[in-house]
């Protein structure tokens, strides 16, 4: 198998550049979307009595952030969430939380909402919800309420 030149010798060559494939996350819209959608899903958190009792602090706002850092690294966009928190440990991390399938899908009741605001391409919105409801389901860790 052979390596396909590096730019530099493509231009020297006078063959043009390939042209760099764009991430899913720049596919999507890139920061303003999944800012966009954590703002919303957490508009819907903030009021639901299953699961807002989940997030200890009075202020949703750094839950929101880690979130949209979360997915836009997932996505192929900003490294921020590994280089401020270090691996997601999505299982470990939720494991102090009683996620049933009640909660799981009040999330992705508020999850889908904020995906339904996007303007975005309807292939990746559907890799989107595809993506986000099995991290939904893949998180249950309770089989009821305790």
């Amino acid at each position: 198998m052979t390596c396909p030149p590096d730019r530099s010798e493509a231009a020297s060559s006078g063959h043009p550049a390939p042209a760099p494939t764009a991430t899913p996350y720049q596919l999507m819209g890139g920061a303003a979307t999944f800012e966009q959608l954590t703002r919303e899903f957490y508009r819907g958190v903030a009021d639901d009595p299953l699961l807002r009792p989940m997030y200890p602090e009075d202020d949703l706002e750094p839950a929101r952030q880690r979130l949209e850092w979360f997915l836009a690294q997932y996505w192929g966009g900003p490294t921020t969430y590994g280089e401020r928190r270090g691996h997601p440990q999505l299982r470990r991390r939720h494991l102090p939380f009683a996620v049933t399938p009640q909660a799981r899908d009040r999330w992705l009741h508020h999850m889908m909402a904020a995906v339904d605001t996007l303007d975005i391409d309807p292939d990746a919105e559907q890799v989107l919800r595809d993506y986000l409801t099995r991290a939904a389901f893949s998180l249950v860790n309770r089989m009821e309420q305790l």
